[in-house]
């Protein structure tokens, strides 16, 4: 991390590439190191220079000025000046804004600390338990990244989102369908409605609550969405959120007798996009084998 920032005080802006280059030469990396791969196909020290990027990002220690490149801030200098040794997840933890990105990724930061245990509390854990455990992490982190992602584009694409979502678990029939049917006048706290399956022998509304990620959707307004249907003559409704919704919104539902109505939050949200491959692609895929006893017994 430090090297990486000090190559940033010339207020040039750079991309991961751009810095992988600059670190290897300073650090005289061989060509053994520079061409170590792993098994996602990048490069080890790409994807290093990539987690810093991330990390220092996280702490307002560089920014983004544009698509792929990253620059110093004033706090970044600051740090700088101050002549530090290192700089390392411990320097971070000063900054509000780590702190506050660690607590959304509790278990992510779990998994970077268990890297750092002793070899004797490392063995107290199965590698496969270990593999679990980073994988529950990565996982978290890219929920985290795509709700920040996703409040950052306009509503209208929101409600794209929801559209793609749901036809990609099953609902809505074709995308056309189901994107002619969203993104409506929201006439009587409605934003739209899709089939439930391609036949359409039933229909669910939609609602979409593009919220930041503090402000909860109040139980009025899943009141009102309960009541929209109700005018409707609807049983079956949807919220989705990018935030999260009261106790006494989730109570609400809950109690509710004759209608089916699914609240949807920004963690659940995300899970599903990860879940149905919408808004994410597969960077690997790893097979866990164990030995067919099956086979060796016949011999």
């Amino acid at each position: 991390m430090l090297p990486f920032l000090k190559n940033c005080v010339n207020g040039n802006e750079y991309t991961v590439i751009e810095m992988s280059d600059i670190i290897a030469k300073q650090l005289n990396l061989s060509s053994e190191m520079l061409n170590e791969i792993m098994s996602s196909g990048q490069t080890k020290l790409v994807n290093r220079i990539a987690w810093v990027k991330s990390y220092l990002g996280k702490a307002g220690l560089i920014i983004f000025p544009s698509r792929g490149k990253f620059k110093i801030t004033p706090r970044g200098l600051d740090l700088i000046n101050s002549s530090p040794n290192k700089i390392d997840i411990q320097v971070l933890k000063q900054y509000p804004e780590f702190i506050e990105w660690q607590n959304k990724s509790k278990s992510f930061e779990n998994s970077i600390e268990k890297t750092n245990n002793t070899s004797e509390e490392l063995e107290s854990s199965t590698p496969e338990e270990q593999i679990d455990t980073i994988y529950k992490a990565l996982r978290k982190e890219l929920s985290i990244q795509l709700l920040e992602v996703i409040l950052k584009n306009p509503p209208s694409f929101f409600e794209q989102l929801v559209v793609d979502l749901l036809v990609a678990m099953g609902y809505g029939g074709s995308r056309q369908d189901a994107g002619l049917a969203l993104g409506g006048t929201g006439d009587g706290g409605i934003d739209g409605i899709i089939k439930e399956d391609r036949l359409g022998l039933d229909i669910i509304y939609i609602q979409a609550k593009r919220y930041a990620i503090d402000n909860s959707v109040p139980s009025r307004e899943v009141r009102d969405f309960v009541g929209s249907l109700e005018g409707n003559g609807a049983q079956k409704g949807v919220m989705i959120t990018t935030s999260s919704f009261t106790r006494d919104g989730l109570d609400f539902v809950k109690k509710l007798q004759q209608k089916k109505i699914v609240l949807i939050d920004g963690e659940r949200l995300t899970n599903l996009m990860i879940d149905f491959g919408v808004g994410v692609s597969k960077v690997n895929s790893y097979e866990i084998k164990k030995i067919n006893l099956d086979y060796f017994e016949n011999y």
